[in-house]
């Protein structure tokens, strides 16, 4: 045998035992061989590569660490979105949530749960195809993360490879996380080389997993745990979730030692309890534990509301909490002018991090929990992120403490404050005058749903209102191609590009889209589409009095006040009249006959699903919408249609089990067409 051949073969024998050893000791948790006999293999490894670097290959354990920095993490975009969870903060929220599960399961029983400890760290998602980790991305806004499989490579729990027969693609999701251990002597070592220590091992592990040179990232001792399925091709999942994470382990992926399936609300709370006694004990930070339907069927059933599944739960650990002092109370200004009291606290120490400010919602909670400037109240970090005041200890009470006081201005622009009766917030008049109000309003504004500007994006706003380029939505059209190139990162072509989008945008403005986009308090797309349809013109909307707005259908005195009270604004109106008169931007509908909102599809309901490709699923909704019909993210067996694209999924199987028809573009073209 020549020297590359057995050179060949001891190579393949000393990846296959270390790969065998990191499931051993990562999957298994028991370890076949000491740290210094693994050391001793892969030293050799190393120096058989380095004199054969034609036989190195990118899922050799020797590639974990030293590979090029990137320049920047690039956008990836998940192929199934990577949802957020609803929170259980007490046991009277986890028994209500088990309940609605129940109920929307045709009222079963009980409801079979597999439980696990929600670890603090950073949500990555793992892609392995030929059972090769070719990507890894952070969850970012659930729909686009960051490309991070450089430095994920170096994590030893995460296997390069898969083992067994593995499928031909499997996205799965994890949570990247750090020891406390770990944590403790990074930060020893830190301190000893006069360098900067993090303040808790999820901030930490979040910035290592962000690195743009993995041999950073792989001097820092990163961790991973993995817990949900995402993206699979050549595998049928089994019934039951619990059954899916036993194969993930089969295959080498790391799963939570603390795994359980419990039966019911009891089940769950008896783990939770059980989990929080031990929590202290734990090598890693947690800060509750997470509930899923184990039945995938029963999950499919219950689907998903808003960016969250209706079949799980996080049930958070009461948050820690600390005692400081009000300081002050400030009044910020959010883009609907909602005013919120913000409590100035003398700075303090809670869960991780030093909390110096605290939301107080609005004057009811003020007045009800009789929070004062000067009194010494107990601080929490709510869910172990929001800080929040709990309440007021009014022994430690000083003598000159004062009440907070709602302003009769706003701070911003000094516009009334109004605080409609009954209800617990205070606005800003100001609207779309308001500066502290103008940047989302703007941003709203441009959004796909409204005016769909597209390039007008929230840093491009940002520099225009604050070099004063901009202040209304009139100000928009006034823009020119030199303003545009004084500003940072805009070129002319890119100036020229955008110029063109917001000329475009005058012939998107539908009468529905320019009400949605104008930010009326409480008007959101259907309600906009009610009133185009009702009154045909901004003109006749105008004029309308708060008795004419409420003849429009599902609109009622309170969102008829705030339509009345947003047209009765003159710096409003005189947007508006300039939005008309000077860019032309004055859509018109053929109102429908006073009570009758009848169209073509009333009645009718559609669930969208896959790629369209003469139309995007928001152009179909519109015209769904337009003739009267309804659009839904869930299919049930009240649904009219499914509306089936390219790469269908889920859903599409949902219809078929329900007996919901099915239409293919082509289908649903022809019904709008004939009606």
């Amino acid at each position: 045998m020549s020297a590359s051949a057995t050179a060949k073969k001891r190579i393949q024998e000393l990846r296959e035992a270390l790969e065998r050893y990191n499931y051993r000791y990562h999957v298994l948790d028991d370890p076949e061989v000491s740290d210094a006999e693994y050391d001793r293999r892969l030293r050799e490894l190393q120096q058989l590569e380095s004199e054969h670097p034609q036989l190195v290959t990118p899922d050799s354990p020797t590639q974990r660490v030293g590979a090029t920095p990137v320049g920047e993490l690039n956008e990836v975009v998940h192929s199934t979105p990577m949802l957020s969870l609803d929170n259980a903060f007490t046991e009277e929220d986890l028994v209500n949530f088990d309940r609605r599960v129940r109920e929307r399961l045709d009222d079963v029983e009980s409801v079979e749960y597999c439980a696990e400890p929600k670890l603090d760290g950073l949500a990555v998602s793992f892609r392995y195809e030929a059972g090769q980790l070719v990507q890894a991305a952070t969850r970012g806004d659930g729909t686009r993360g960051e490309d991070v499989t450089h430095n994920v490579r170096t994590i030893k729990s995460v296997p390069v490879r898969l083992r067994g027969d593995y499928p031909e693609l499997l996205e799965v999701r994890g949570e990247v996380f750090m020891t406390i251990a770990g944590f403790k002597a990074m930060n020893e070592k830190a301190v000893a080389a006069g360098e900067k220590v993090f303040v808790n091992p999820r901030n930490a592990a979040a910035g290592s997993i962000r690195q743009l040179d993995p041999r950073l990232t792989a001097s820092r001792p990163l961790d991973a745990y993995f817990y949900s399925v995402g993206e699979t091709r050549g595998w049928k999942l089994p019934p039951k979730h619990s059954e899916s994470l036993e194969q993930l382990r089969e295959w080498g992926l790391r799963i939570s030692p603390l795994v359980k399936v419990v039966q019911g609300a009891q089940g769950c709370l008896e783990y939770y309890r059980d989990i929080g006694e031990r929590r202290s004990s734990l090598p890693y930070e947690i800060d509750g534990v997470v509930y899923k339907v184990n039945r995938l069927q029963q999950q499919r059933d219950l689907g998903f509301v808003s960016r969250a599944p209706r079949w799980a739960i996080a049930h958070k650990f009461p948050a820690h909490e600390e005692n400081t002092i009000v300081r002050g109370v400030e009044f910020q200004v959010g883009r609907t002018g909602a005013l919120t009291p913000v409590a100035r606290l003398e700075p303090v120490f809670v869960g991780g991090v030093t909390v110096s400010n605290a939301t107080l919602h609005n004057m009811d909670e003020v007045r009800r929990k009789d929070i004062r400037i000067g009194d010494t109240v107990v601080i929490r970090r709510a869910g172990d992120v929001i800080p929040e005041v709990v309440k007021v200890i009014l022994d430690r009470r000083p003598s000159d403490a004062s009440e907070v006081q709602l302003p009769e201005k706003c701070p911003i622009c000094a516009s009334d404050v109004e605080r409609v009766e009954g209800e617990a917030v205070a606005r800003c008049t100001g609207g779309l005058f308001c500066p502290a109000q103008r940047k989302e309003a703007l941003r709203h504004f441009a959004s796909r749903r409204a005016l769909d500007i597209e390039g007008l994006g929230s840093k491009l706003i940002e520099q225009l209102v604050d070099s004063e380029m901009v202040k209304t939505p009139a100000d928009i059209y006034r823009l020119t191609e030199t303003q545009l190139t004084e500003l940072e990162r805009m070129g002319e072509k890119s100036a020229q590009k955008l110029l063109e989008q917001i000329g475009q945008s005058k012939t998107k403005a539908t009468l529905s889209r320019l009400l949605y986009g104008l930010g009326i308090r409480d008007v959101g797309e259907s309600t906009a589409l009610a009133l185009a349809n009702h009154f045909g013109s901004l003109s006749a909307l105008m004029s309308a009095d708060e008795e004419k707005i409420q003849e429009v259908p599902d609109i009622g005195p309170v969102v008829a006040k705030h339509v009345r009270n947003f047209f009765s604004q003159p710096h409003n109106l005189e947007v508006i009249d300039e939005l008309r008169t000077k860019f032309g931007i004055d859509p018109t509908v053929a109102p429908r006959p006073s009570g009758s909102a009848e169209g073509a599809l009333t009645g009718k309901t559609f669930v969208l699903t896959g790629t369209l490709e003469s139309m995007s699923r928001d152009q179909a909704s519109d015209r769904i919408t337009a003739l009267g019909g309804k659009v839904s993210g869930s299919v049930s067996k009240k649904t009219t249609y499914v509306v089936a694209g390219a790469e269908a999924g889920s859903k599409l199987a949902k219809a078929q089990e329900l007996g919901v028809e099915v239409l293919d573009e082509a289908g649903l073209i022809q019904l709008l067409q004939s009606t």
